[in-house]
């Protein structure tokens, strides 16, 4: 399974660290004609409006095409890009996941922190309920409404911070800092069940 991981800005290195050690296959997506040729795609961490402007018209336009279709993960500025509402400024984004998320709602770079939340979904052992997890929060984004039709897969302090809609996933923490794999599997196994389905 091939996974592209966009790679303008951000810690993607990291994604594909973590990808490569879970047994995908990755491609580093510098340009959009590359989304083509992939079956799943993670938008990391970085600047929301600088994604935007790096991306151009253009770009924006594949992208959005691409996380339509197909599995798309994204991570702290990627979640901004896939939400439907952004505040704090507002921007447009992919809408592709009805929540309303407000930008830098954690306080600034200083702010960041690593805390402990709560992982609502399975693991990769197979165990429903809920598990400890570490995040690590970088200029978080906070998702603070959550549309009928989204699932939340983990918390932390009662915040929703991973949710999933139809194929696309976000988080607002950067999953890729910490040493557990679960959100990254979780990704790649809607991504497996998104092609054999």
């Amino acid at each position: 399974m091939k996974i592209g991981v966009l790679a303008l800005q951000g810690d993607f290195d990291a994604h594909r660290k973590r990808l490569e050690e879970l047994g995908a296959d990755v491609v580093l997506i510098k340009k959009p004609e590359q989304l083509a040729g992939i079956e799943g795609l993670i938008i990391p961490g970085g600047e929301s409006s600088t994604f935007l402007k790096l991306l151009g018209e253009s770009g924006f336009e594949q992208l959005r095409e691409f996380v339509c279709s197909k599995p798309t993960f994204g991570t702290c500025a990627g979640a901004i890009l896939l939400a439907k509402e952004v505040e704090n400024p507002r921007q447009r984004g992919l809408g592709v996941i009805d929540v309303a998320i407000r930008r830098n709602a954690y306080g600034r770079q200083i702010d960041s922190s690593i805390r402990e939340g709560k992982l609502l979904a399975r693991r990769g052992d197979g165990k429903p309920g809920e598990h400890p997890m570490e995040m690590v929060f970088i200029r978080a984004p906070r998702i603070e409404r959550v549309g009928s039709g989204v699932e939340v897969l983990a918390s932390q302090g009662g915040d929703p911070v991973v949710v999933r809609q139809g194929k696309a996933m976000a988080a607002t923490f950067h999953p890729e800092l910490s040493d557990d794999p679960s959100i990254h599997q979780i990704f790649l196994d809607m991504a497996r069940n998104s092609i054999s389905g």
